[in-house]
């Protein structure tokens, strides 16, 4: 449903609080079938903001995002998509490693999405956002 919605209508994040109002969709239909995705969700942003310096907002289209220093480490939209920029090289090695893949939209970037759908997808998208940590604050 996600990636439909993206093809065939993300000309809508255009408009004003329309990704928004989708992301609550995708967070009320993860609730309503009873997915472990928002559980996994909430424990991400548990343990990511004990991370020194990182504080989270809502992501312009929609979904958590995690900052440090004023930049975007990722964000995870209600449907336990992650989304997270890196260097090229870096996102190289994460598609060979195969569980991340080209992000849905910006492919040609640094840009990859990872899905969540349960708690061993957590661990490792606990994983990426660490890494993403420490590459900016100088300590990886």
């Amino acid at each position: 449903m996600f990636s439909f919605f993206v093809k065939y209508f993300g000309f809508l994040k255009a408009v004003p609080f329309a990704a928004r109002l989708f992301d609550t969709q995708l967070r009320l239909w993860e609730l309503l079938t009873f997915s472990p995705v928002l559980k996994c969700i909430d424990d991400i942003e548990a343990e990511v903001l004990k991370w020194p310096g990182i504080y989270k907002s809502i992501h312009k289209y929609g979904g958590l995002q995690f900052n440090f220093n004023g930049r975007e480490l990722g964000h995870i939209h209600s449907n336990g998509l992650l989304d997270m920029r890196f260097s090229r090289t870096t996102k190289e090695q994460l598609l060979n490693e195969g569980r991340a893949t080209e992000h849905h939209i910006f492919k040609k970037s640094g840009w990859i999405s990872f899905y969540i759908r349960d708690y061993s997808d957590a661990l490792y998208a606990l994983e990426l956002l660490e890494r993403a940590f420490l590459q900016n604050s100088g300590r990886g």
